[in-house]
């Protein structure tokens, strides 16, 4: 499942070079995640380092892009190659 940045976001501008797949960029208002590229740090981390840094916690996963770990691991492995 791919994550997702809700209204709340403050653009604070921590998330974006948190993400190793380049998934964050700052949106229209806020900050949004391409879900074609967020693995959920699947392959780089043990967890989602946008949702460590995230002071108002406003990052979670978004329920249109659901995927399992081991999808994730199959999308790191085609960006890194």
């Amino acid at each position: 499942m791919a994550l997702i940045i809700a209204e709340e976001c403050i653009n604070c501008d921590v998330c974006e070079p948190e993400c190793p797949n380049g998934a964050i960029s700052q949106g229209e208002d806020i900050y949004v995640i391409n879900p074609d590229l967020c693995t959920e740090c699947v392959g780089h981390h043990d967890v989602p380092q946008c949702i460590e840094v995230c002071p108002v916690n406003c990052i979670t996963k978004d329920p249109k892009h659901v995927e399992e770990k081991e999808s994730l691991y199959q999308k790191y492995l085609k960006l890194i190659g």
